[in-house]
C-alpha cells in the first residue's frame, strides 16, 4: 500500500504528507552525508536524483542561472532517465559548490 492508496481525508486525519528529502538538506553536513551515502551505493541514476534534491534544497533557479542550463533541462538530468554528459555533471557540481576529492583506498 502506498501513499496514493489513502483518500485525501484520511491523509489529513492522520497527518500523512508526502516526504521530500530536500526539506532536510538544510546544512552542508546533511548534504555531504546524503551525497556520500548515495555515492557509496553506486547507482548513477540515484546520484543524479540526489543532485536534483540538493538543487531543489538550494534553489533550482539559481542553479539554472549559474550553469547556463534551462530549468527544464536540469529537471530532465535529475530525473535519472537521461544520461548527461560528464561536463554537464561537473558544471552542476561546481554550481552547487560540491567538490569531489579522489582518494585511493
Amino acid at each position: 500500500m502506498n501513499n496514493r492508496d489513502f483518500s485525501q481525508e484520511t491523509k489529513q486525519e492522520f497527518g500523512i504528507s508526502r516526504f521530500d528529502i530536500a526539506e532536510y538538506l538544510d546544512s552542508e553536513e546533511m548534504i555531504q552525508a546524503y551525497l556520500s551515502q548515495v555515492i557509496e551505493e553506486g547507482d548513477p541514476q540515484e546520484f543524479l536524483r540526489a543532485l536534483g534534491h540538493i538543487a531543489r534544497a538550494r534553489s533550482m533557479s539559481e542553479l539554472a542561472e549559474k550553469t547556463g542550463l534551462g530549468r527544464e533541462n536540469l529537471y530532465k538530468v535529475f530525473s535519472g532517465n537521461v544520461k548527461p554528459r560528464f561536463d554537464t555533471v561537473l558544471k552542476i557540481l561546481k554550481a552547487l559548490n560540491i567538490e569531489f576529492i579522489p582518494a585511493v583506498k
